[in-house]
């Protein structure tokens, strides 16, 4: 599909009247959910200053006589990379500052409580190359580094809490995919790692980095409970369960992923997330083409190449009850704001009662027993254990 469509929203808005289009825009994002309060003018000037797209939405809780609403404005930035991959490392990291200070001023002005970018966002995806220099220059102190200090100054400036994903040059030399969680008050809260790394095509991201030690943290911040699930995570339901079990109410998923592998799984997995979790998520995707200087193959015996793919964008957030946004463009730099109620969260809760019936010990001596070398699937029929089955299936039988 490549750069051809620009997203899914456009063609059934190009191609359907308006009041086909609102009952098909109930079944697919759910009923009753307005896109949004308006954008500001100054905000809208800066995305059309600056060629990115800027969508807005909300999710609104019935009100409740004891506890007042809990409103907080999410903001997810995709963007291209902006200059070419052959440029130098610092003017490279200049100019993706200088597009999130832009990001983020529009994203103050729309009222922006918590601020989250793309995975490993102030750098190129380069990690199909297995290349190390001069990639491994973008590494930096998820602490100390560069882009942490830039960001701390806008978190105070703009009152924001900001999610940054980077590659982490941890004290002892080790790289991680990280996530840093900037307190609004400009102070670094904390930070989380990626907890399953991608062994597939073009991903050789394990030649760089492995799985985090650090577990399944949220962030209690000045807007809510706040997780991240890196990337491939979201593969991964388990993941997702965890961060819940932890308490969060909103879980980020900075992604870098590509049209041919994994598109059609995008729309669904973090909508999933949210229902089974009931908790709101938040998928960023980034967006373009990154040409890399040196041929590089995926392991399938195609030929040499030096890009990755089309990153297809089309970063959305979906609430616990089910309903979500439309999705940015899948070929633009965009900032999506979504107004929504934590209230909501507990709200479905009580409605579907999912956590009443999740019989976690049941499940936790699943997995205990699967986790051990001798573990034996729970199969019926026959009458054969497991390797019986096994020794008929290999003599044909």
């Amino acid at each position: 599909m490549g750069t051809s469509v620009e997203s899914l929203e456009s063609i059934l808005e190009k191609n359907l009247p308006a009041d086909e289009l609102n009952q098909v825009w109930n079944i697919l994002y759910g009923e009753n959910h307005p896109k949004g309060n308006g954008i500001p003018v100054e905000a809208q000037e800066i995305a059309d200053g600056h060629n990115f797209e800027l969508k807005v939405h909300s999710f609104n809780a019935a009100l409740e006589q004891l506890r007042p609403p809990r409103r907080v404005k999410v903001g997810l930035f995709q963007h291209a990379h902006p200059v070419p991959t052959t440029a130098p490392v610092l003017d490279q990291l200049n100019a993706l500052h200088k597009l999130a200070e832009r990001a983020i001023a529009a994203a103050a002005l729309t009222g922006v409580n918590v601020f989250c970018f793309q995975e490993t966002w102030n750098m190129p995806f380069a990690f199909c190359t297995r290349e190390k220099l001069p990639w491994v220059e973008f590494a930096q102190s998820a602490e100390n580094g560069p882009t942490t200090k830039f960001l701390k100054e806008l978190a105070r400036r703009h009152k924001m809490v900001i999610i940054s994903p980077i590659l982490e040059r941890d004290q002892f030399d080790v790289f991680w995919n990280t996530a840093v969680v900037i307190e609004s008050n400009g102070e670094v809260l904390g930070k989380t790692r990626k907890n399953h790394i991608p062994r597939v095509g073009d991903f050789n991201e394990s030649t760089y980095y492995m799985e985090s030690t650090l577990g399944h943290p949220v962030f209690d911040t000045s807007f809510g409970k706040i997780a991240i699930n890196i990337c491939y995570g979201r593969h991964i339901p388990l993941n997702w369960a965890a961060f819940g079990l932890n308490g969060a109410e909103i879980v980020f998923n900075p992604s870098a992923t590509v049209g041919a592998l994994s598109e059609p799984l995008w729309s669904i997995e973090a909508r999933n997330a949210a229902i089974a979790n009931s908790y709101f998520s938040c998928a960023i995707n980034r967006v373009g083409t990154e040409v890399f200087p040196n041929p590089f193959t995926s392991g399938d015996g195609g030929e040499p190449h030096k890009d990755f793919g089309h990153f297809y964008g089309s970063s959305y957030v979906a609430a616990p009850n089910g309903s979500r946004s439309p999705g940015l463009t899948r070929v633009r730099n965009g900032l999506l704001v979504v107004d929504l109620d934590l209230n909501l969260c507990r709200q479905v809760k009580d409605k579907w009662n999912f956590q009443m019936n999740m019989r976690l010990p049941l499940y936790a001596d699943l997995f205990t027993r699967a986790s051990k070398p001798n573990f034996k699937k729970q199969i019926v029929g026959r009458g054969l254990s497991e390797d019986q089955s096994e020794k008929d299936l290999t003599n044909g039988n």
